[in-house]
This record gives C-alpha cells, sequence and structure tokens, in this order.
C-alpha cells in the first residue's frame, strides 16, 4: 500500500499553505523593521508563544527519534523529558525576567559586557553551529520518512523542505514563525492521537497481553538506577544530562530567548516559557508510547515489517504511517511530522540570523543604522544558514540512529555555553582572562570525554554525553577558584 491520492493532496495542500501563510506576514507594516523581525514587535500573545516554545522543543527530532529510540530499546529516551519541569520553573523565576530587562536582542551580549568581545563571539559561534547541525538532523529524518511513504530520494526532500521553510521565515520573520508554530503544533498534537489509537487497534493479542509483552521484555523502562555506572546510557546518566541540556536550551538558547521577549509583560512571557515547556512533558510521553506500541506491532505481526525497515529503527515508524493508517489519515500524519521539523528550522533560522545581524554585523561594520542593509543582511543569512543545514542533513544520511548522533554531537558543539554563562551571572569577581582560561580549560573537558578516553582511558568510561555536564562544572568552578585569588572586588 502506498500513499493515496487523498494523503498526497493533503501533503500538498499543507506545505503550499503553511508556505504561503508565513509569507504573507511580509506584507505587513512592520515587515520592513529589522526589531520587529526579530521579536515580533514584542506584543504577542502568550499562549501563541507558548505553542511555539512547544514546537522548538519537538522538532522532528522527537517527533520521530524518540518513537525510534523507544521501539529499538525502552524509555529511557523520556528520563531527558523529566528534567523539563525543573528547566521550566528556572526559566520562569530567573531567565524570564532577566532577559527582559536586556537592552539587546541577542542573548550573549550580556557575556560581552562581562567578560569582552571574546565571549559574546565564542557563545554565539557555538549556537550557530549547534542550531545548524540541529536543523540538519531534523531535515535528514523528515528526509527519511517522506522517503519511506513516497519512495522520493532523501535530497529532493531535505532541498525542497528546507527552501519552503526559508521562503516564509526569510519573508515573515519572528511574527510568521511564531503563528505558524501555533498551527503546526497543533497539526502534531492531533496526528500523534490518531497514530496512537490506530496501534493498539492493531494488536491481534489484545491490548493487556501486549502491554504485558513489552513489561516482560524490560520495554518501559527509564534505564539502569546504577550509580557507579556512569558509562552507558543509565536513568542517572540521562537525567544529569537533560538537566544541563534543558538548562541551556532555556538559559542561553537564542530560539528561546527571543520568544521571552516577544511577550507584552513579563507576566504574560513566564507564563509562555512555562507553559509552553510543560507541555512538552506528556506529549513526549506520547511519543514513546508510540514507539513502545510499534514494538509490540512487529512481534505480533511476524514477517510483516521487512527486514531492511527493521533493521533502521528510524524507519519502522514511518513504514506503519504508511502501511497501517486509513486513507487521509496517513497524509494527515506527514503534515504533522513536516509541521514538526519545519517549526524547529525556521525559529532556528530566524534566531540564528538575529545573533548573526545583532552579534557580529552591527558589532564589526562600519555601516551601522541603516534599516533597508539590516533586512538585507537578515535575508542573506537567512539562505546561508538553510544551506549549511542542507549540508548537516547529507552529511548524517546512513547512521543508525539519528537520536544517538544528535546527543552526542550536542554534548560536543555546545562547548561550556551554560558554563560561561553562570560563571558572569553568578562569580561577580571573576575577570575576562580568568573566565578566558576557565573556558578553555571547559572546552579540553569536553573533548576529552568525547574523544580522548581511548587515548588516555580513565578508570571508569565516561558516557559521551557527559561531556556538556562536565565541562560546564569545569569551567565553572575552574572561574570560581581562579576569582578567589584577585584581591579586592
Amino acid at each position: 500500500m502506498e500513499l493515496g491520492m487523498l494523503d498526497v493532496v493533503i501533503i500538498v495542500l499543507y506545505l503550499i499553505g503553511i508556505t504561503v501563510f508565513g509569507c504573507s506576514f511580509y506584507f505587513r507594516k512592520d515587515a520592513q523593521d529589522a526589531r520587529t523581525f526579530s521579536d515580533g514587535g514584542g506584543k504577542l500573545p502568550s499562549w501563541a508563544i507558548a505553542l511555539s516554545i512547544f514546537a522548538t522543543l519537538v522538532s522532528s527530532i522527537s517527533f520521530l527519534a524518540l518513537p525510534a529510540k523507544a521501539f529499538l530499546t525502552n524509555w529511557n529516551c523520556y528520563v531527558l523529558t523529566l528534567t523539563i519541569p525543573i528547566a521550566a520553573t528556572v526559566s520562569a523565576v530567573w531567565f524570564v525576567p532577566f532577559y527582559r530587562k536586556s537592552q539587546s536582542v541577542s542573548a550573549y551580549s550580556f557575556l560581552e559586557e562581562r567578560f569582552g568581545p571574546w565571549a559574546r563571539i565564542y557563545t554565539s559561534a557555538c549556537f550557530l553551529i549547534m542550531q545548524s547541525a540541529r536543523s540538519g538532523v531534523i531535515l535528514f529524518l523528515l528526509a527519511l520518512t517522506l522517503k519511506t511513504a513516497i519512495g522520493v530520494p532523501c535530497l529532493p526532500i531535505i532541498l525542497v523542505t528546507g527552501i519552503l521553510t526559508m521562503l516564509y521565515s526569510m519573508m515573515g520573520g519572528f511574527k510568521a514563525v511564531i503563528w505558524a508554530d501555533a498551527v503546526q503544533s497543533l497539526v502534531l498534537i492531533i496526528g500523534t492521537f490518531v497514530v496512537i489509537g490506530s496501534l493498539f487497534i492493531d494488536i491481534p493479542v489484545g491490548f493487556s497481553n501486549g502491554i504485558q509483552m513489552a513489561a516482560d521484555a524490560g520495554k518501559f523502562s527509564l534505564g539502569s538506577f546504577d550509580l557507579k555506572d556512569w558509562g552507558s546510557e543509565t536513568f542517572w546518566v540521562c537525567f544529569v544530562y537533560g538537566i544541563a541540556i534543558n538548562l541551556q536550551n532555556f538559559g542561553i538558547d537564542q530560539s528561546f530567548t527571543q520568544r521571552y521577549i516577544a511577550a507584552k509583560d513579563l507576566k504574560s512571557a513566564r507564563k509562555s516559557a512555562f507553559h509552553g515547556a510543560m507541555l512538552y512533558v506528556p506529549v513526549t510521553l506520547l511519543f514513546v508510547i508510540i514507539g513502545t506500541g510499534l514494538w509490540i506491532f512487529v512481534q505480533t505481526h511476524p514477517g510483516e515489517v521487512p527486514a531492511e525497515v527493521a533493521a533502521q529503527s528510524d524507519a519502522v515508524y514511518p513504514w506503519y504511517i504508511v502501511h497501517h493508517l486509513p486513507r487521509g489519515m496517513s497524509g494527515l500524519l506527514i503534515a504533522a511530522i513536516i509541521a514538526a521539523a519545519m517549526s524547529t528550522i525556521a525559529a532556528t533560522l530566524n534566531s540564528g540570523s538575529t545573533v548573526l545581524l545583532e552579534d557580529y554585523y552591527r558589532r564589526f561594520s562600519r555601516k551601522k543604522g541603516d534599516p533597508a542593509r539590516d533586512m538585507r543582511f537578515l535575508r542573506l543569512t537567512t539562505v546561508l544558514l538553510t544551506l549549511f543545514s542542507i549540508g548537516i542533513a547529507v552529511a548524517v544520511m546512513n547512521v543508525k540512529s539519528a537520536l544517538t548522533v544528535w546527543w552526542a554531537m550536542q554534548s560536543v558543539l555546545s562547548g561550556g555555553m551554560l558554563g560561561l554563562f553562570l560563571l558572569g551571572a553568578f562569580v561577580k569577581r571573576t575577570t575576562s582572562t580568568q573566565a578566558l582560561i576557565a573556558t578553555i580549560i571547559g572546552l579540553l573537558t569536553v573533548l576529552y570525554v568525547s574523544f580522548g578516553q581511548t587515548l588516555l582511558p580513565l578508570p571508569s568510561f565516561i558516557h559521551m554525553n557527559l561531556a556538556i555536564v562536565l565541562g560546564t562544572l569545569t569551567l565553572f568552578f575552574t572561574g570560581f577558584i581562579l576569582s578567589c585569588t584577585r584581591r579586592g572586588r
């Protein structure tokens, strides 16, 4: 069974509709204002911003890779989501007011005030590389899904999706991103419920027997609770990693901090950050339930899933969507997957172009104060960031598990950004030189945990995902200790 004409029509109409909807913001009166392009004018409703934060968190990494990971192993991948309430609370209480008091739309201007230009350039560069890499992984997962569904090679899918997302991001700016995200998040949630309903109807041995099969196989496990094992994806490794990565997302990721200043007041901004994050918790639970449901389906339908599909965990979910959902529902689900991808990529493109304008062009260019030139720069960099993300997508086509690869990439590319931010915010006596030394040591720690353990083994192997945790702690405490050697204030 291939996609029916109804499914194809739904997918095409969705792609055209969301692109035209986003591009329509180009014709609004404030569309040529660089500040509005980056923050939407600061008057967007809190519920729309909350849905946008949720949509940015989800992406096709969550929508596709979390079910694939749960299908392949267990619910260990959900542990990262369990840290979201902690990060959401810290964000609402501390990060949101911090950024709303800032006079800059860039999340990294604060670090220049504390430690000088090098700190701003370093963290903004890490953000740009990391988020472009994330967009590349998202494009790959989307292409894999549509390849399974309609038989089109990955490269054309990557190009078409990347270009359409680029068009509405480039023309509509931040308002287009927020409102498109709000629409896309609703499509995504509806599609998720459709799949769960279909999966559990499709169990020939009955729902309770299927659940018992999964429980007996350990599919509901959150991972080992062994406090001595820090070299595997145990519960504690994932939990500590989740704390660090989510605090970084909510605390110093331009994709999120831009949304904090888009609301009309502090109360609305806090509600947006908290509610958008908390919506992610139950929806992500649905994703891992889908992964377990797919495992039950494969076990109770021996030989039905082709061997080449079952061998690549990321391909099982797309295969099920095409071959077992009713006509029309398959198209809706693929539209939801496209929505998950486009919403996050659009946020990355908008925030990335904003960072390039604020932290590089305006910081170093001699030609300043020309609104038309600023807008041309924002749109040009949106194109360049899209091309870079497409390049990353092509590079990760042949990996076994996209989620595992992304977690590793995120640990390395983040490079101690959170540690430097915390050092600047909480250790007032640290000088620029001391912060630079601490950053170098923190970055070396990240590189050693990620790549150096094979050359100089530790008594007990440390999992690569902990690179961001150890890098952050090393940077912060090195800076703190160095600051204690400074006399006076």
